[in-house]
């Protein structure tokens, strides 16, 4: 089983208030750039959620394996054990797994879902799917 955050871009409306959940959430400010999802427009009034997967494929480059999957199958980060190589954000294949200047550890989503709790949409979900 993997809990992960379901993105239906249909219905987002770009008011970017789930940006805002995470980065408070998780840095204490309000910050587009510190937010492990992110918006985008797409044009014609169409928005772009972009978040991660859970696919794990970042596990395998980490050479201080300091990236691992928890019991419900979130790909997280041991803070002490990483260096700030950003191995993984370079290789991340959904590009979600961010860095933001000052920090030494990067930052991806763990699937919480306040941002599904916020969203006045309802454009995005936390679930647990089937491996």
């Amino acid at each position: 089983m993997r809990k992960v955050l379901i993105t239906h871009n249909e219905l987002c409306v770009g008011c970017h208030l789930c940006e805002e959940v995470c980065s408070q959430a998780w840095f204490k400010e309000i910050n587009p750039a510190k937010s492990a999802i992110r918006i985008t427009e797409l044009g014609n009034a169409d928005w772009g959620m972009a978040v991660c997967n859970q696919c794990g494929e970042c596990i395998a480059v980490c050479p201080t394996e300091a990236l691992y999957r928890d019991k419900a199958g979130v790909v997280r980060i041991k803070k002490d054990l990483c260096v700030g190589c950003l191995s993984c954000v370079g290789f991340c294949p959904t590009r979600t797994m961010y860095y933001y200047a000052g920090y030494v550890e990067p930052f991806k989503c763990i699937s919480c879902g306040l941002c599904a709790k916020e969203c006045p949409a309802e454009a995005l979900a936390a679930e647990t799917l089937p491996d």
